[in-house]
């Protein structure tokens, strides 16, 4: 007899549904503020700077070993090494990693994502989603997900998603997800359309409710 051959269906996203909450005005009906979004925007990169370019100083440069001319007698500024700061091809003065770090207010920083979603919402670029889990760390399975969506680039942004979840969707192109404590200017200005998920709402409101 032939045996019956056995396949297995692909699992599906796990969405945990539960009760719609309320977008907080607060943090989704704020008055756009462009020039505090550049600034905290500019903040943002700043700090994500490194600052760890390679500087020389006069000891790390190549050469320079021995005294170019003379103490006296040549009427020229007395000089012991070609890789002193003050000669052409000579070291840095202060050869250290630069520092690019941009200081903001945090309550202008935390106005100026409240702006960024609130302009989302008002133009109907952020929707509430439920909170989703996947079983198993497949993209196939976040691409069916991202489908349902009916968009073609979104963040997802939501609240302590699990290790398959993640791995399910760093391998798109064109989808992110972001952590409600983490989100940031740059994440959010980058995005085409937002998903937020029902536990993501409480976390973004006692974030960025500024008082």
């Amino acid at each position: 007899m032939a045996e019956a051959k056995v396949t297995k269906k692909a699992a599906k996203p796990v969405t945990k549904k539960a009760a719609k909450p309320k977008l907080p005005s607060e943090v989704f009906s704020v008055d756009f503020n462009e020039s505090l979004v550049h600034q905290a925007l500019t903040s943002y990169m700043s700090n994500e700077r490194q600052g760890s370019v390679m500087l020389k100083n006069r000891s790390a440069v190549r050469g320079g070993g021995r005294k170019p001319f003379k103490q006296k007698g040549t009427g020229r500024a007395r000089a012991g090494t070609i890789r002193s700061p003050l000669w052409v091809g000579g070291g840095v003065t202060f050869a250290n990693a630069k520092n690019y770090t941009k200081k903001i207010n945090k309550k202008m920083a935390k106005k100026a994502l409240a702006s960024i979603l609130s302009k989302f919402k008002s133009e109907k670029r952020l929707d509430l989603v439920d909170d989703v889990s996947f079983k198993e760390p497949k993209t196939k399975l976040a691409q069916e997900y991202f489908k349902k969506s009916g968009q073609e680039s979104a963040l997802l942004i939501a609240s302590d998603l699990d290790q398959n979840t993640m791995l399910a969707i760093r391998n798109l192109k064109h989808f992110n997800f972001l952590d409600a404590k983490d989100v940031n200017p740059y994440d959010l200005l980058k995005a085409k359309h937002i998903l937020l998920t029902h536990s993501a709402v409480p976390i973004l409101k006692e974030a960025l409710n500024v008082k």
